[in-house]
C-alpha cells in the first residue's frame, strides 16, 4: 500500500463507509445463494406433482421478497462504496491542486499544462473507479465464488463441481497473464491522452499567433497525428478488452456444456435429482460474473495502480513551504512590516539543472525610500534579481538581506505580502476588471479607481460599456497590450506596498503614455523603495541610481547623468535608442 500513501488520511476518515457498503454486497451475495435453492426445490415439487398453487405462489412472494431486499441492498452499497469513491476522487483534486499550488516556480516551467491537466482528470478517474466499482467486483469475486463454489461442492455434487470448474480455473490463469500487458498498454493510453491534452491548451491559449500566420491547416495537421497517436494506443487497449469478455463467456459456455453433459448423466443414474441439477446450473451461472469481474478488477486495479504511480511522481515533488529556511537557521523570524532597506552581498546564483550562474558576485545597497533602476540587455538576469528578492528561488544564506533580516529567515508570504510587483507576463484572469485589479483583496471601489487613476488606465475603463465590470477573456485578450500592462500595475499598486517592482512592465505603451504613467506614480513612489527593471532608458532616467547588468555582472552603477559621462554599455543603449526614435519620429 506504499504507493497509496496519500490516500490514507481519506480512508482513515472514511473506513466506516467502505465497511457498511461491503456488508451490504456480503448480504447480497448471501442472498443470491438462496435462490437457486429455492429454484431446485420448486422444480422438484413440480416433477414429482405433490405441490399446490399456494405452495408455488408462497415461494414465488418470497423469491419477491427476496428481490426487492437484494435491490434495496444495492441501493445502499451504490452509495457507501460509489458515492465514496467521488469523495475520494474530490479529497485527491483537492490534494493535487493543493500541492501544485506548493511547487515551485521551475516545477511549472519544466511541465507542461496540458500533462498536468491529465494528471487531475484521467488519472485521478481512474484511482477513483479502483476504489469504487474496483471494490465491489472484487468483493463479488472473492465472496460470491466462494460461496457458490461451497454451495455446488456441500449441498449437491463435488464431482460435478470440479468438472465444471476446471474451464473456469484455466480462465484466471489466462487472465492473469493480460496483466502487465493491460499496465503498458494503460500506461500508454494516459501519455497519449497527456500529449493530446497538451496540444488542444496550447492551441487555443496561441489561436490569435495562428490565425494571425493563417498556420490553421498546420496545426490541424499536428492536432491530427497527435489525435491519431491517442487513438492507436486506445485501440490497443482496447483489444485486450475484446479478448478478454468473449474469452470469458466462451469458457462459461465450456462449464455449461460440461455440467449438461456430466450433469445430465448423473440425473439419468440417479446419484443427483433434477432439482439439485437445476440448482448446479444456476450457482454456475452466478459465477459467470466473478470470473468476469476477475477480468475487470485486473484491468481496473491496473489503471488505477498506473495512475496512482504517474500522480505519486508530482506529489513526491517537494513543496515551496511558506516558511522561512530551516537550512542553518533553527527559528522563524516574527511577522513584521518590511520597510524596504535591501542589500546584496556577493550573491551569485545559479537556477536549479543549470551550470553556468545567472547572477555573479552582486554586491548592491538598494536603501529605503529609493527609486533603484536595473537595466541590461536581454538576458542579463534583471529578471532574475528581482525575482531573488520575491524569494521565488533560495539563496545562500548572509548573500541577500531585507532591513538587516537574512532572506531565507523571513517567510515568503510576509515578502511578498509587502510588495508590489509587476511582472514581465501581465497575466490577466477571465474574470471581471475590477477583480483583477482588487485580487482578492475586496478594497473599496473608489480605491479600485484610484490605483486605475494612477495606472492611467481608468479613462480605458471607462470607455468599457460595462466599465470596472467589463469581464476579460481568457488572459485578458479583450484588452490591448498597454492596457493589460497598466491593469497589472493597478493590481500592483493597490496593494499600498513597502517595495514595488516594475519588471519591464512600461514596454508596451507608448513614450508618451509611459511618460504619464510616471508622472502619475511618483507621488505614489515617495517613502517606498522602487526598483524599476526596462530596457527603455527613458523609463529609468530619473532613478536616483541605475545598475547596467551584462551577463550576470554589474557592469556599470550610478545616475543617469554619470553613466552617459562614463561612455560605456549604457551610453551605446541610450544612443542606439535615440536614434531608433530619430528614425521612427521620421516616419
Amino acid at each position: 500500500m506504499g504507493r497509496f500513501k496519500q490516500l490514507k488520511p481519506f480512508f482513515k476518515k472514511y473506513w466506516y463507509k467502505y465497511l457498511i457498503g461491503v456488508l451490504c454486497i456480503l448480504a447480497v451475495d448471501a442472498l443470491q445463494m438462496v435462490n437457486p435453492k429455492i429454484l431446485g426445490h420448486i422444480t422438484e415439487l413440480l416433477k414429482t406433482g405433490e405441490t399446490t398453487m399456494d405452495e408455488i405462489v408462497s415461494y414465488i412472494a418470497i423469491l419477491l421478497g427476496i428481490a426487492l431486499v437484494i435491490a434495496v441492498l444495492r441501493y445502499f452499497w451504490r452509495i457507501y462504496i460509489v458515492g465514496t469513491g467521488r469523495l475520494l476522487e474530490n479529497y485527491l483534486r483537492n490534494s493535487l491542486f493543493g500541492h501544485l499550488q506548493s511547487l515551485p516556480l521551475h516545477f511549472f516551467n519544466n511541465h507542461k499544462t496540458g500533462d498536468l491537466m491529465a494528471h487531475a482528470t484521467n488519472d485521478i478517474l481512474s484511482v477513483r473507479v479502483m476504489f469504487s466499482m474496483g471494490v465491489i467486483a472484487m468483493v463479488d469475486f472473492v465472496f460470491l465464488t466462494s460461496a457458490a463454489v461451497y454451495m455446488m461442492i456441500s449441498t449437491i455434487h463435488l464431482k460435478l463441481t470440479l468438472a465444471a470448474l476446471s474451464p473456469l480455473l484455466i480462465l484466471v490463469l489466462i487472465l492473469l497473464k493480460f496483466v502487465k500487458v493491460i499496465q503498458q498498454r494503460f500506461k500508454d493510453s494516459q501519455e497519449a491522452f497527456a500529449l493530446l491534452t497538451d496540444c488542444v491548451q496550447e492551441n487555443f491559449s496561441g489561436i490569435r499567433v495562428i490565425k494571425s500566420f493563417v498556420q490553421e491547416r498546420q496545426e490541424l495537421k499536428k492536432f491530427t497525428k497527435v489525435n491519431q497517436h491517442n487513438m492507436d494506443k486506445n485501440i490497443k487497449l482496447a483489444r485486450m478488452w475484446s479478448i478478454a469478455f468473449p474469452l470469458v463467456m466462451y469458457i462459461a459456455s465450456l462449464s455449461f456444456i460440461i455440467t449438461i453433459i456430466y450433469g445430465g448423466i448423473l440425473v439419468i443414474d440417479g446419484e443427483i435429482v433434477l432439482g439439485d441439477f437445476v440448482a448446479f446450473n444456476a450457482y454456475l451461472g452466478l459465477l459467470i460474473w466473478p470470473m468476469m469481474a476477475l477480468g475487470w478488477v485486473i484491468g481496473i486495479a491496473q489503471r488505477g495502480i498506473a495512475s496512482m504511480k504517474r500522480l505519486n511522481v508530482l506529489f513526491d515533488e517537494a513543496p515551496q513551504f511558506d516558511t522561512v529556511s530551516t537550512r542553518n537557521s533553527p527559528r522563524r523570524t516574527p511577522r513584521f512590516s518590511i520597510k524596504g532597506d535591501i542589500r546584496f552581498r556577493k550573491l551569485t546564483f545559479t537556477y536549479p539543472d543549470e551550470d553556468r550562474p545567472a547572477l555573479k558576485n552582486i554586491s548592491l545597497h538598494i536603501p529605503r525610500g529609493k527609486t533603484f533602476a536595473i537595466v541590461g540587455r536581454t538576458g542579463s538576469g534583471k529578471t532574475t534579481l528581482v525575482n531573488l528578492i520575491l524569494r521565488a528561488f533560495d539563496v545562500e544564506r548572509g548573500q541577500l538581506l531585507i532591513d538587516g533580516n537574512d532572506v531565507n529567515d523571513i517567510s515568503r508570504g510576509d515578502i511578498r505580502n509587502r510588495i508590489g510587483c509587476v511582472p514581465q507576463d501581465n497575466f490577466l484572469f477571465s474574470t471581471t476588471i475590477k477583480e483583477n485589479i482588487d485580487f482578492f483583496l475586496e478594497a473599496s471601489q473608489p480605491k479600485i479607481e484610484n490605483a486605475a487613476k494612477i495606472a492611467r488606465v481608468y479613462d480605458d475603463i471607462k470607455g468599457f460599456p460595462q466599465q470596472f465590470e467589463t469581464v476579460l477573456g481568457e488572459r485578458g485578450v479583450s484588452l490591448s497590450g498597454g492596457q493589460k500592462q497598466r491593469v497589472s500595475i493597478a493590481r500592483a499598486l493597490i496593494r499600498d506596498p513597502d517595495i514595488l517592482i516594475l519588471d519591464d512592465s512600461l514596454s508596451a505603451v507608448d513614450t508618451n503614455t509611459e511618460e504619464q504613467i510616471l508622472k502619475a506614480l511618483h507621488t505614489f513612489m515617495q517613502g517606498r523603495t522602487n526598483i524599476i527593471v526596462a530596457h527603455r532608458i527613458s523609463t529609468v532616467k530619473n532613478a536616483d541610481e541605475i545598475v547596467v547588468l551584462d551577463e550576470g555582472e554589474i557592469v556599470e552603477q550610478g545616475t543617469h547623468e554619470q553613466l552617459l559621462a562614463a561612455q560605456g554599455l549604457y551610453y551605446d543603449m541610450y544612443q542606439k535608442q535615440l536614434l531608433e526614435e530619430k528614425i521612427e519620429h521620421e516616419e
